[in-house]
């Protein structure tokens, strides 16, 4: 009996050893780090491709949507520039936001994506952007083409978390997230950041 193909031997690195996606910019993968149950915040170790634990949650604030990566992307330069002159990218794979009708508690898992739009973050200095999507063939968001089909009090519930998600108690929330941006310019980030990967890593 032959092993079907591709077959992996051995795991491989959610961020390095998976596609982006069947047909990015548009359909993507999502590895996910954190679903909206998690009290701790979980990480990719980028050395062994395991979960890290991160940091607890220093409020009582929770992601909105599942959370994590998408594969074989990197915030460079091209990412930095369509943020605005002199500002570079963070230097990690472009993050995502998935929305899904039924609640997914696992972790470190993958997804497929179709995305719709994507929020522009400034952290430190250094572009962050989050890319939002939702999950492929779900039932109630099947219908959404772009963000501003989604119901405003999501996009504002995402923007306020990451405005918010590093504070300790009793620290002034700074605004991280300067726009929400459309499916065009999402496009344009998750290309950029495929670019990015190629010259960082190689194809």
């Amino acid at each position: 009996m032959s092993f079907p193909k591709p077959f992996y031997r051995w795991r491989p690195h959610p961020w390095h050893g998976l596609a982006p996606g069947r047909k990015p910019p548009v359909y993507l993968n999502a590895y996910i780090e954190i679903t909206p149950f998690d009290t701790v915040k979980y990480e990719l170790d980028k050395e062994t491709g395991y979960l890290r634990v991160d940091r607890p949650q220093h409020t009582s604030s929770r992601p909105p949507t599942l959370y994590g990566l998408v594969p074989k992307t990197y915030c460079g330069s091209r990412v930095g520039a369509l943020s605005g002159e002199g500002i570079k990218g963070d230097g990690d794979p472009l993050d995502i936001c998935v929305i899904s009708e039924r609640s997914i508690s696992h972790a470190d898992i993958i997804m497929s994506t179709r995305v719709i739009g994507g929020l522009q973050m400034i952290d430190d200095g250094e572009a962050d952007d989050k890319i939002i999507a939702v999950l492929e063939n779900d039932t109630i968001w099947a219908g959404v083409e772009d963000l501003d089909s989604l119901p405003t009090i999501m996009v504002d519930r995402l923007i306020h978390y990451f405005n918010t998600y590093k504070l300790a108690p009793g620290e002034a929330a700074e605004d991280r997230i300067k726009r929400a941006y459309d499916r065009a310019h999402a496009e344009k980030i998750i290309q950029a950041s495929m670019e990015d990967y190629e010259d960082t890593f190689g194809g």
